[in-house]
């Protein structure tokens, strides 16, 4: 048994001398450079100018402000969608239930410059299509790039159109796994569609819509590229900055890492706290 664990070791070694090197040595150095003060040389210890400055920046306030905005709309929004997306695929009046869900799933393997290019012209002010349709219907045009509350409506629709295909089939899985005769129980007992879709699907779906929950918090902490490619650069000015884009910011073009370091476990014990959060709402009474 020892020569066996001996061997079995040897054949994971290479695997967790990479794994070290690339993921666990980069959080424990990220945590260290946190308490640094990386502008100018030498390197300090400094955790005011890292941790403190979080508390009073107002550029940080501002993306934490916005990153939170976009949690608290858009995932409801998409997570519901999703959940009605779900049940329409599943139903067995729908044909072609196959192409149709490859089509909503599609959104998520589309390159991401490819679908913000798409959406950049789409929602472009002059000759865009949503603004041409808006027109034909007699409503004003919406400058989409330079109105703060545009621009952050338009973040939002790019992402709910990104992920909720994606959610949609998470939570398919989970309505496939509900076995039939708790509706055909339910319909002997005179129990209609929308109650059974209340008392028993949604129920019974918990588990799944929780975990498609907390998966959408953790992206929305970290939501970089539809501000970076859409509204270039989190415009007009900052009014769709987030945390993500904030954190490049700060590591890549100021290059202040200690800073950056800090922001991104800011990011990370967040993300963690929400979920936590969403844990308790969600268990199970006793």
């Amino acid at each position: 048994m020892r020569a066996r664990t001996r061997t079995a070791y040897g054949f994971l070694t290479p695997y967790l001398v990479i794994f070290a090197a690339f993921w666990v040595w980069p959080i424990i150095y990220s945590f260290w450079l946190s308490f640094l003060q990386t502008r100018g040389l030498p390197w300090r210890f400094n955790p005011g100018a890292t941790w403190g400055r979080l508390i009073v920046d107002p550029a940080f306030a501002n993306a934490l402000k916005n990153t939170l905005l976009i949690l608290a709309i858009q995932v409801p929004v998409m997570i519901t969608l999703a959940t009605i997306l779900a049940v329409l695929l599943n139903s067995p009046l729908l044909k072609a239930r196959g192409l149709m869900r490859f089509a909503f799933f599609a959104p998520v393997v589309v390159g991401e410059v490819a679908y913000a290019a798409v959406f950049r012209l789409m929602f472009n002010a002059e000759f865009g299509v949503v603004n041409k349709i808006a027109g034909g219907v007699g409503l004003p045009a919406v400058e989409w790039f330079s109105n703060p509350t545009a621009a952050m409506a338009l973040i939002i629709i790019a992402i709910t159109w990104r992920w909720v295909g994606y959610n949609a089939i998470l939570i398919l899985s989970g309505l496939q796994s509900i076995p039939a005769d708790v509706y055909e129980a339910a319909t002997l007992d005179r129990v209609s569609k929308f109650k059974q879709f209340i008392f028993i699907t949604l129920p019974l779906l918990r588990p799944v819509i929780l975990v498609c929950l907390v998966l959408s918090i953790i992206g929305t902490m970290q939501l970089f590229v539809e501000p970076f490619l859409i509204t270039n650069r989190g415009g007009p000015g900052s009014a769709t900055e987030t945390l993500g884009l904030f954190l490049y910011r700060q590591g890549f073009t100021v290059l202040n890492f200690g800073y950056a370091s800090a922001v991104a476990y800011t990011i990370a014990a967040l993300a963690v706290l929400i979920s936590l959060v969403n844990f308790w709402l969600a268990r199970e009474p006793k």
